[in-house]
């Protein structure tokens, strides 16, 4: 779900309700995940799907996750609210890519991606395919919802 990460992060941070730095944690873990296309278009010459990248992988955010939770709390137990929303956010933008985009959900065990949907290479150009795929009204879903709440505010 490429563009709905964004309005996806907005969602989180309503759902959580935990003041404007939470509403930025649960954004930016939403959207850093995919600061891996930098690497994917710059350095790796999209020589492997970007989803095979370590930022991707559940397991790595998971225990990234958990050891930044461990040290905030005992560094700064004030920052906890903020870890969590910006876990969460990642996790979230994971679980949406596995819709239709393929996901590692067994590393480190195996490399395999699993997706929910496959969206065939129906057009010339993949994006194409996937905005004129059915899958792509689960994203128009994803911005209506963040819009209406931005708008209800």
């Amino acid at each position: 779900m490429s563009s709905a990460q964004l309005p996806s992060g907005y969602v989180l941070s309503r759902a959580l309700s935990g003041g404007q730095a939470v509403a930025i944690a649960a954004i930016a873990g939403a959207l850093v995940p995919d600061l891996d296309l930098i690497w994917f278009y710059t350095v790796d010459a999209r020589a492997i799907h970007h989803h095979r990248y370590w930022v991707h992988a559940p397991a790595f955010a998971l225990v990234v996750s958990a050891l930044a939770l461990g040290l905030g709390k005992a560094l700064r137990p004030g920052l906890t609210p903020i870890i969590l929303a910006f876990a969460i956010g990642w996790l979230l933008h994971i679980a949406l890519d596995s819709i239709a985009g393929g996901i590692m959900w067994l590393w480190p065990v195996s490399d395999t991606l699993f997706a929910l949907i496959e969206v065939p290479a129906t057009y010339s150009h993949f994006l194409i395919s996937f905005l004129l795929h059915a899958s792509f009204l689960l994203e128009l879903a994803v911005w209506v919802v963040a819009l209406w709440l931005w708008f209800r505010r």
